[in-house]
């Protein structure tokens, strides 16, 4: 995985400030990319959560030369506060999520994220977790489907799609990234060019079905704001617009609180040297968020 690059690092940085030494915890570690940047600058201890164990076996081969300052965590972040309270850890001088799917769960045959290669329906992330997008999509009602593509995947024709999904299960149990791209692209309706894949918006919708990705992501949040010292440093890192809204509101009602100050008044995104060099930085939106006394 050595091609991985990931986003917004310089501005993670910034708002971190990790020179000043202390405990970091990376709710989202993945591969180890911003893990090793703030060790690089000066964190003296890092707490790193995954729910995916092929990427943690990765960020400790990345992280190995700080092995003695780093802990790496099988866990969700939605149990972060319950895994901080196990190790005694109460307060945090800096805290990262880098929401969304990793680099290497959208590039690595097998995983079934994506619709490039014919592969297992299988979208999960944690894989030590039961249900599919294969069991998702051969039972789930036709309503539910409509809504959960309309309301992640933000697509229009949801109710076609679903309508489509359905009459084909029938005939044939949809197994294969290939064969539900097939399906979504002869449901949507062909007007002109488009930038993106037809199927783009459904993928999109079921990975997060599948993986809860937005369920609780409120909670977490406010919990982990809790944990930051005065002065400390929550960021957010995120790709689609329903994460950046929750992330946005639940920030204000912090502030609004008393519990939190906000750091970036509109989301930081990418420049164009990093988009450059980084195509998937694009739709990456960061926020920054302080803790007060």
């Amino acid at each position: 995985m050595t091609g991985h690059v990931p986003v917004l690092t310089a501005d993670v940085l910034r708002h971190l400030r990790p020179e000043r030494g202390g405990l970091f915890v990376d709710c989202t570690v993945g591969l180890g990319g911003h893990a090793r940047a703030l060790l690089e600058a000066g964190a003296s201890r890092l707490v790193g959560f995954d729910r995916d164990p092929d990427a943690l076996t990765v960020a400790s081969q990345t992280l190995a030369p700080w092995a003695d300052r780093v802990e790496l965590v099988h866990s969700d972040y939605r149990h972060v506060e319950r895994e901080l309270d196990a190790r005694g850890i109460d307060r945090v001088d800096g805290a990262l999520a880098d929401l969304g799917a990793s680099s290497m769960q959208l590039d690595r045959e097998g995983r079934g994220f994506s619709f490039m290669r014919d592969e297992p329906l299988d979208m999960r992330m944690d894989r030590t977790e039961e249900r599919t997008a294969a069991d998702l999509v051969a039972t789930a009602s036709e309503p539910d489907l409509a809504d959960a593509i309309f309301q992640y995947g933000e697509e229009r024709f949801s109710r076609r799609i679903a309508r489509a999904i359905v009459a084909a299960r029938e005939i044939e149990p949809i197994l294969t990234t290939g064969r539900l791209a097939t399906i979504v692209r002869r449901a949507v309706p062909v007007r002109g060019y488009s930038r993106i894949d037809p199927a783009t918006r459904t993928f999109q919708a079921l990975r997060i079905w599948v993986n809860r990705e937005l369920e609780g992501l409120d909670q977490f949040l406010i919990a982990l704001a809790q944990r930051l010292r005065e002065g400390a440093r929550l960021v957010v890192i995120s790709f689609h617009s329903l994460e950046d809204r929750i992330v946005k509101h639940t920030f204000r009602a912090l502030q609004q609180a008393g519990r939190g100050t906000i750091i970036t008044r509109k989301p930081e995104t990418a420049g164009d040297k990093e988009l450059h060099q980084n195509p998937r930085a694009r739709s990456a939106k960061l926020r920054a968020l302080e803790g007060v006394a």
